[in-house]
């Protein structure tokens, strides 16, 4: 596996799946004591300078990581550029970004996916279900599904 400096997490609205993507990794990555990679999130249809949803801020405080300032931000050309890993939460995703830049097709990923050793033969049984508008619970379960996957992740960087 080629050396990871910068991961992109991307999700729809980037006010919630990836937000809580970004910051668990960061988090992991400090607990890890692994410095020097640098993590960043988008949405393939973000209103950019939004807030995350106020379940996220919620579902996030309860994990110690504060993300109430984070401002939403539309994926960009040159986001997807300049990752070295892009993940996405669901297959929708990696066809977007792969549309938007096609030679972005080695290194974007669904988070499930990566760095498993074997071929995914179905890509939509692997994304992660956006929770806007289910409530807190919903978004609990979605950060517990995300953190056992970027904990994963984290290990292998």
């Amino acid at each position: 596996m080629p050396k990871v400096k910068s991961i992109l997490f991307v999700c729809t609205g980037n006010s919630c799946r990836s937000i809580m993507a970004e910051g668990l990794m960061k988090k992991r990555l400090t607990d890890l004591g692994k410095s020097g990679i640098e993590v960043n999130s988008a949405g393939i249809a973000a209103a950019s300078g939004g807030s995350p949803t106020d379940e996220t801020i919620e579902v996030m405080k309860e994990s110690g990581i504060d993300v109430s300032k984070y401002w939403s931000k539309d994926l960009t050309p040159d986001m997807i550029d300049e990752a070295d890993l892009i993940l996405v939460m669901e297959d929708v995703h990696k066809r977007e970004v792969i549309r938007r830049s096609p030679q972005a097709s080695s290194k974007t990923f669904l988070l499930k996916e990566y760095a498993y050793p074997d071929k995914i033969d179905n890509p939509e049984m692997y994304g992660i279900e956006d929770p806007i508008g289910w409530g807190s619970d919903f978004y609990r379960h979605t950060l517990g599904v995300i953190k056992k996957e970027v904990d994963r992740i984290a290990q292998v960087l």
